[in-house]
């Protein structure tokens, strides 16, 4: 992982945190002046959610390509690009670094575009974004998602517009619904999901993201990269808090023992 943190207690929980979840966490810096990047959520009754961010200010504003970030990237043929990390001009040159580093080495991208409308930047922010779809090979927006970066009102025509434009596949990350595959041989699979009884939906995009781009790594089939992705989505709402539900394959195998998809 490739990131800043303050010189404080936040910064060194999510540090252990993430060394504790076997990531390598070489590549990410401590910024002696600037604090921890953080976000509150807000609840709200019809089950939406506000989030208040302190990213811009913070440390994570401050990301950069450091001498350990180069040699980590010197091997990696996989960039995962996360869009809430997209939140300064100089968090997206680092970016941009990272994506041609990779390229150039013949690795692949994946793209969650994630985006909440309290980090939104205006017309720098979107041209980013098109930017960074114009290399992925991989795109996993929600539904809404879908048709703002496609530009259309319509599901199936914005699915078309992004595999016209060259993304090699797109994952539709539908909630409760499951999630859909497409890609540009004409592929459509669709994933069930599993009912559960939701605590926290926070976090529960990133894990289905995160899952899905390792089970595709490995090797697997697109139906066992839905299933197993649809599982650490389910998984991570049943407990408060983004990072809690996190599950490794062992754990996910265990609990998908007996349980039949939605």
């Amino acid at each position: 992982m490739i990131g800043c943190v303050g010189d404080d207690d936040f910064g060194a929980l999510n540090v252990e945190r993430l060394r504790a979840d076997g990531v390598d966490v070489s590549a990410i810096s401590v910024h002696r002046d600037a604090p921890t990047g953080s976000a509150f959520v807000t609840y709200l009754e019809n089950g939406d959610r506000h989030f208040v961010f302190n990213i811009l200010h913070s440390a994570s504003g401050h990301i950069s390509i450091t001498d350990t970030a180069d040699a980590l990237l010197g091997r990696a043929d996989h960039l995962h690009v996360m869009g809430t990390s997209l939140i300064s001009p100089k968090v997206m040159e680092a970016m941009r670094e990272a994506v041609r580093r990779v390229k150039a080495r013949g690795g692949t991208i994946s793209f969650d575009p994630n985006s909440r409308k309290e980090l939104a930047s205006g017309s720098e922010l979107a041209a980013f974004v098109e930017e960074i779809l114009s290399v992925s090979d991989l795109v996993m927006p929600s539904g809404s998602e879908l048709r703002i970066l496609a530009a259309e009102s319509d599901e199936s025509a914005a699915i078309a517009a992004l595999l016209d434009r060259g993304v090699g596949a797109v994952v539709v990350k539908r909630g409760a619904q499951g999630a859909t595959y497409y890609d540009q041989s004409g592929a459509t699979i669709h994933g069930a999901p599993f009912a559960v009884e939701e605590v926290d939906p926070t976090g529960a995009g990133d894990c289905f993201g995160a899952t899905f781009v390792v089970c595709h790594l490995r090797g697997m089939t697109v139906a066992e990269s839905l299933r197993y992705a649809n599982a650490s989505g389910a998984h991570t709402v049943l407990f408060r808090g983004p990072m809690e539900g996190v599950a490794s394959f062992p754990e996910l195998d265990a609990w998908l023992a007996g349980r039949p998809a939605a």
